[in-house]
């Protein structure tokens, strides 16, 4: 299975995509909405291109819920996480729930509530979101994030709460729906991407905190659930934690083999976020940000929105026959038989909540 995940430009493969997809550097797609227009077209699209790529090929999206869902009609919609405590306090409260009136809930609620109620919500949340895409022969979302909701606005309401004890059962939650349809979990973006202000899709940030406050505010998500083996991959984020290295977390050895794989004891897939993120550019061009990356300690690199830079790094990357494990674990996996009674528990679940 090859080091690169690309994209597509359409909702149908153009035949310049045909031939990539076979080119053994390619290991995976990541779809978007672009790429969607029902779920007919999207079974045929994955089939054209499981079928061009002939052989195995992880197939993925971002549907972690809320604003980032790229499939809408004819998939549930799901809310954001950091919207799942409100949800259920305005149930609570008696109040008709309206997803948009959510804002106005939360501006009267303190803080985010874990109890049985939002834990039952997660976890239908991720079997709705698993179910769904399986289906379709989608591999796995890149979800759940697992960074804190702190001081950055790209993650907001995309993190289940504003501290690590609350995000941890919450995403553990999420995971065990995901497990009931076998689909693997990506945790992003590690070590944790919260508590920086700037977008790593327009800007460079750059945190600089001390190791310990990082690793007590916001990494201790990761640490729990790997520690729990509850992560099949993980992301990192392009952020520079300048008190621990001068490299974002993907382009960092340290960050990626001393900490997440020796310390932490991870041993499952490793996938950069998308090279074409700004965060990205202080590696250089594509072919160096996709071999800084991998040379770190990704398995597996994303080069996304430009199929140019995608190319280069087709050209430039060795043709290895090897495959990791991590990566392949991942590939195909069939949902347990319980499945479907699960998913439709799980959406009557979800309906108490009112719809967005």
């Amino acid at each position: 299975m090859g080091p690169l995940m690309l994209d597509c430009q359409a909702e149908r493969l153009l035949p310049e995509e045909r031939e990539k997809l076979a080119h053994p550097v390619v290991g995976g797609v990541i779809l978007f909405s672009r790429n969607y227009y029902d779920c007919e077209q999207l079974t045929q699209l994955v089939k054209e291109i499981r079928e061009s790529a002939k052989k195995p090929l992880l197939i993925a999206v971002d549907h972690e819920g809320g604003r980032i869902q790229r499939f809408r009609e004819g998939f549930t919609k799901l809310p954001a996480m950091g919207k799942l405590s409100g949800l259920v306090q305005a149930k609570a409260a008696g109040k008709d729930i309206d997803w948009a009136d959510l804002l106005e809930i939360e501006s009267e609620a303190e803080e985010t509530i874990v109890n049985d109620a939002t834990l039952e919500l997660a976890k239908a949340c991720g079997t709705i979101m698993a179910h769904e895409l399986k289906q379709i022969d989608i591999d796995f979302s890149f979800a759940p994030v697992l960074d804190i909701n702190g001081v950055s606005k790209v993650i907001g309401d995309r993190a289940f709460a504003e501290t690590a004890e609350k995000v941890i059962p919450l995403a553990s939650a999420l995971i065990e729906g995901l497990q009931v349809a076998n689909m693997p979990a990506i945790g992003k973006h590690y070590p944790g991407h919260g508590s920086v202000a700037p977008d790593s899709h327009v800007a460079l940030p750059v945190d600089e905190r001390p190791l310990e406050e990082i690793k007590q505010t916001d990494m201790v998500v990761f640490e729990r659930l790997i520690s729990k083996q509850l992560l099949d991959g993980v992301m990192p984020a392009h952020v520079i934690y300048s008190q621990v290295d001068s490299k974002p977390a993907g382009f960092s050895e340290h960050w990626l083999q001393k900490i997440l794989k020796q310390d932490l004891g991870f041993n499952g897939a490793v996938f950069s976020d998308d090279l074409s993120m700004h965060g990205a550019s202080v590696a250089g061009n594509y072919v160096d940000r996709a071999m800084a990356a991998l040379s770190a300690g990704c398995h597996m690199v994303l080069a996304c929105n430009n199929p140019k830079g995608a190319e280069s790094i087709l050209d430039a990357l060795p043709h290895s026959t090897d495959s990791f494990e991590a990566l392949t674990s991942l590939y195909g996996r069939k949902p347990a038989v319980h499945a479907s009674a699960a998913y439709k528990n799980a959406l009557k679940v979800l309906s108490r909540y009112g719809t967005g």
